[in-house]
């Protein structure tokens, strides 16, 4: 599903250099990067996601060479096949919770939004404790519930693949053994990839492999 050879990646500035010399990641796997701070495991998403563009080297998505498609396709693709819950969550200030949650079929021209679809962003909001506030917006929400309706957001397209960073770091113990569950049981449903950067060593057992970020990366 996810395929990576020779990559290399330089932010603009020059103060950050990422090189991942081969990774496969099999269709259905979960799997969880762990590794210190500041090392390039978000990068690595946005990289698979096509947010952002290697200087170097293939990434291989569901048969697609995600670096080589025009700004336009790789978002196209991104919002049909990819479901991504940002670290910073990423919500819309100005959308309510069901509206954010939609996002992905508000943006993409050729997704209808639908009955079927606003049904299921409120079966997804109710499913992470957030039925009851669907018409609040984001500044009304605490860390943790802006969290849950990012990851809502993210399941909305029935995605292929689920990048997730750091998707259970603002939840309290109880609530990120629902949200992996919730995570895995849709992933499960859909045959989903999961890729899940977590700094949580009690989750990784959770995973079906663990990626050690830093045996990952090659000489630049």
């Amino acid at each position: 599903m996810i395929a990576i050879y020779d990559l290399m990646f330089t932010f603009t500035n020059g103060g950050f250099r990422l090189a991942v010399p081969y990774l496969e990641i099999a269709a259905g796997e979960h799997v969880a990067v762990a590794g210190p701070s500041g090392t390039g495991k978000s990068t690595l998403l946005n990289l698979i996601a096509g947010i952002l563009v290697p200087e170097r080297g293939t990434v291989t998505v569901d048969f697609r060479n995600i670096a080589a498609l025009p700004d336009a396709a790789r978002r196209a693709f991104r919002l049909q096949s990819i479901g991504f819950v940002f670290q910073n969550f990423a919500l819309i200030d100005y959308l309510t919770v069901e509206d954010n949650i939609l996002t992905p079929a508000r943006i993409h021209p050729v997704l209808p939004l639908t009955l079927a679809l606003r049904a299921r962003a409120r079966d997804l909001a109710a499913a992470v404790g957030m039925a009851d506030k669907l018409a609040r917006y984001p500044a009304r929400l605490s860390q943790g519930e802006q969290q849950r309706v990012a990851i809502a957001r993210a399941l909305l397209m029935r995605p292929r693949i689920i990048l997730a960073d750091e998707a259970t770091g603002n939840l309290d113990p109880a609530n990120k053994g629902l949200i992996l569950d919730l995570l895995f049981t849709q992933a499960r449903d859909m045959g989903a990839t999961v890729v899940a950067v977590t700094h949580d060593h009690d989750l990784l057992p959770r995973f079906d492999r663990t990626i050690d970020f830093r045996s990952l990366q090659g000489a630049a």
